[in-house]
């Protein structure tokens, strides 16, 4: 387990881009795979990105790929997740999440055992 406080959520209009952060207590944190996840309101929560302990292999969905890159600082215990284009659909609560198990493709939010409290991003017209 380790504490996650993500920040950086808000109000952009679409096209615009917005910057999360996750910061993560311990001392485990660069044995990690750190992810993003997004829940709409009346909607299941949303894989959005992972990236692996070393920050090399990442894995996107679909929906973000083009606009949305995650980078961790290892060093710093912080993952990012830059956020350009934003269209209204990505308005959401976004979840910063911690894994021990090795990043694959398909991840899903059971392989996550560590949760920050979110963030909201609201995009408008």
């Amino acid at each position: 387990q380790v504490q996650l406080v993500e920040s950086g959520g808000g109000l952009v209009q679409a096209g615009g881009s917005l910057r999360l952060s996750c910061a993560a207590s311990g001392r485990t944190f660069g044995s990690l795979t750190m992810g993003w996840f997004r829940q709409a309101p009346g909607k299941e929560r949303e894989f959005v990105v992972a990236v692996s302990w070393s920050g090399v292999v990442t894995d996107y969905a679909d929906s973000v790929k083009g606009r949305f890159t995650i980078s961790r600082d290892n060093a710093k215990n912080t993952v990012y997740l830059q956020m350009n284009s934003l269209k209204t659909e990505d308005t959401a609560v976004y979840y910063c999440a911690a894994s021990e198990r090795f990043l694959r493709a398909s991840m899903i939010a059971s392989d996550f055992g560590s949760w920050g409290q979110g963030t909201q991003v609201t995009v408008s017209s």
